[in-house]
């Protein structure tokens, strides 16, 4: 017997198509536009700080265009680079599930666009859609499997394997399913962050790399000509 179209918890009216945000995507167009009319539109400049650790936790930015990287201060000083962050994502969601202060700060790595949205207007679509919570809950942990390979790396690769690993990985996100070709604004701080190693060991690798033609360094930015061959390098 053939089966109808998917449908929701809202009885027979069709499934939600896919939102921009994950985060979003139990929620119909109308519950959606509802939602982002009453949440507040913000953009930033290149290196502005969207919010600083220590800071109230009280929002989650939906992320419209840019990059943003998400840092924590590090025990001997300087800092250390969670995650880089795109279009698509969302930084900031432990606001919508815990009161406190923020565990790290968000720094735009370029021109960024973002629909900040408050936790009080969220509690409101969570009574009405449970689903959100579980979307949440998934999103958490993807982080958490990241953070954990992460962690891994630390232990079993060297410093210029693990910066090759991170760039690889940001490249590929960066470039999406159907490009090959990217330009990360990105300094080698932000890189010497996300692999936990010197800005000194990370200038040498990138220069061994772009020897090897597989990318061209410039000020303030990396240009992968092809993501794929970065990730053969670690694969």
């Amino acid at each position: 017997m053939a089966k109808g179209p998917p449908k929701s918890i809202r009885g027979d009216r069709p499934a939600p198509a896919p939102s921009p945000w994950p985060l979003l995507d139990s929620l119909d167009e109308v519950e959606r536009r509802e939602l982002l009319s009453t949440a507040r539109r913000r953009r930033f400049a290149r290196r502005e700080v969207l919010f600083h650790h220590g800071d109230p936790g009280d929002t989650v930015h939906l992320i419209v265009s840019g990059w943003v990287a998400v840092h924590v201060p590090a025990p001997r000083g300087g800092r250390v680079t969670l995650a880089m962050l795109g279009p698509g994502e969302a930084v900031g969601e432990l606001a919508l599930i815990s009161e406190g202060t923020r565990a790290a700060t968000a720094v735009a790595l370029e021109p960024t666009e973002t629909i900040s949205v408050r936790r009080s207007q969220f509690e409101e679509v969570r009574q009405d859609h449970p689903g959100v919570d579980r979307l949440l809950v998934e999103i958490l942990a993807a982080r958490v499997r990241r953070l954990n390979t992460r962690l891994t790396e630390a232990y079993f690769s060297s410093a210029p394997e693990r910066v090759v690993r991170r760039l690889a990985a940001v490249a590929e996100q960066a470039c999406g399913e159907h490009e090959t070709r990217c330009t990360l604004r990105l300094t080698q701080e932000d890189l010497a962050g996300l692999a936990g190693t010197s800005r000194a060991t990370v200038n040498c690798v990138l220069r061994d790399l772009e020897d090897r033609g597989v990318l061209k360094l410039g000020r303030g930015v990396i240009v992968v000509p092809d993501a794929g061959a970065l990730t053969r390098l670690v694969s």
